[in-house]
C-alpha cells in the first residue's frame, strides 16, 4: 500500500510532517505544562488509587471496575502489533504525519476528512517507569493509541476506509504520567475480543519510528460492557454475534492471561464510557 497523497498545489502547515510540529509542541508543553496539569490532575489519581476511584463510578454509572493494574504485579506483557499498527512496521507510517500528535482521534487529520461514528470513550493511561531502583511515573513518553471502528475496520488498511487515517494518535505522558485519548468503543471482530492497541516510547521525538519503541500493548475491555454496547447502540449490531464466537481463554493475545490488560470501565452508552489503564513498562 502506498501512503496517502497530500496537496501540494496549496501545502499548509499540516502538510510539513511531525518533524515540523515537534519544536512547537515542547514550547506549547512548556508554556501549557502547568495549565495541562491542572486539567489532567484527577486522571493520575483515579489510576494510583486502583480499583477504588473507579468501583464507585462503575457502580454508579453502570460500568465495570475491572483492574487499572496493581504496578507492583510488573510489566505489562509485550504483545504484538496485529496487521494495522500504521507505525511503518507494516506498511504505511501515520507516526511521521503533521497532526497525529492529538488528544481526539474521531476525525482525520491533513488531507483526510472522515469522522468515526461510535459510542464516546475517554481512555486514560498512565505509564509507570520500572527500570529503576524506585517506581516513577514516566514523564515526557509518547503514547501511540490505535484500533478498529464500529464495523472492525481499521483506517489506512481496511479497503473502505483506506484513505482516512482516523482512531490513530499520539499523546506526550505530563509529569504524572498519564495521557488522555478522545475515541470511541470499538468492534468486536472475529477471532479477536475487544481491545485497543498501544505503543511506548521514551519520548515524542523517537515516536517517528516503530523501532524506538519500547512496548507494545493491548488492552482489553469487560465483556458486560461490550454485552452492553453492542446489544443496545446503534452501528454496533455485528458485533453481537462476534463477541458470542470468542471469548478472552480462545484470544490470540489475552488467552494466556489478561490481569494486566484489563481496562477499568465507568459510564453508559447514553453519556459514554472512561477507559483506565495504568501501563507499567
Amino acid at each position: 500500500m502506498t501512503s496517502r497523497p497530500h496537496a501540494h498545489d496549496e501545502l499548509e502547515d499540516h502538510d510539513l510532517g511531525l518533524s515540523h510540529d515537534l519544536p512547537r509542541i515542547v514550547e506549547r508543553n512548556r508554556v501549557g505544562r502547568r495549565g495541562l496539569l491542572g486539567i489532567l490532575g484527577g486522571v493520575g489519581l483515579v489510576a494510583v488509587a486502583g480499583c477504588a476511584a473507579d468501583d464507585s463510578a462503575s457502580s454508579a454509572a453502570g460500568g465495570t471496575a475491572g483492574s487499572t493494574v496493581d504496578v507492583a504485579a510488573g510489566e505489562i506483557p509485550e504483545e504484538t502489533a496485529g496487521p494495522f499498527p500504521g507505525d511503518g512496521s507494516n506498511g504505511v507510517n501515520v507516526l511521521t504525519e503533521s497532526g497525529i500528535v492529538r488528544s481526539d482521534l474521531t476525525t482525520s487529520f491533513g488531507t483526510a476528512s472522515g469522522v468515526a461514528e461510535g459510542v464516546p470513550v475517554t481512555v486514560r493511561l498512565r505509564v509507570y517507569d520500572l527500570a529503576g531502583t524506585d517506581v516513577s511515573a514516566m514523564a515526557g513518553a509518547a503514547v501511540y493509541l490505535w484500533h478498529c471502528d464500529r464495523d472492525g475496520e481499521y483506517s489506512m488498511y481496511s479497503e473502505s476506509i483506506a484513505a482516512e487515517n482516523y482512531l490513530r494518535g499520539v499523546q506526550e505522558t505530563a509529569a504524572d504520567g498519564t495521557v488522555e485519548f478522545t475515541t470511541i468503543f470499538p468492534a468486536a471482530y472475529s477471532g479477536r475480543w475487544p481491545h485497543m492497541h498501544f505503543e511506548v516510547y521514551r519520548t515524542l521525538a523517537d515516536a517517528t519510528s516503530y523501532t524506538n519503541k519500547l512496548r507494545t500493548s493491548q488492552l482489553a475491555l469487560p465483556e458486560d460492557v461490550c454485552t452492553e454496547v453492542y446489544a443496545t447502540a446503534e452501528g454496533y449490531e455485528a458485533s453481537v454475534d462476534t463477541l458470542q464466537q470468542t471469548s478472552l481463554d480462545s484470544d490470540m493475545v489475552f488467552g494466556d492471561g489478561s490481569s494486566l490488560q484489563m481496562a477499568a470501565v465507568a459510564g453508559s452508552v447514553e453519556d459514554g464510557y472512561t477507559v483506565t489503564l495504568n501501563v507499567p513498562v
